[in-house]
């Protein structure tokens, strides 16, 4: 079971990667929202 599946199944590294990387990117669009909305009230 665990590496029949190697395309829904990657490894611990490439997983880890791809979670810090959608993390960064909400970070990076609320911090864009954010910014876009100081801009629009000054």
């Amino acid at each position: 079971m665990l590496w029949s599946d190697p395309e829904n199944k990657p490894p611990k590294e490439l997983r880890d990667a791809q979670a810090m990387m959608r993390r960064a990117g909400v970070l990076l669009a609320l911090a864009m929202l954010l910014a876009m909305f100081v801009l629009g009230i000054r």
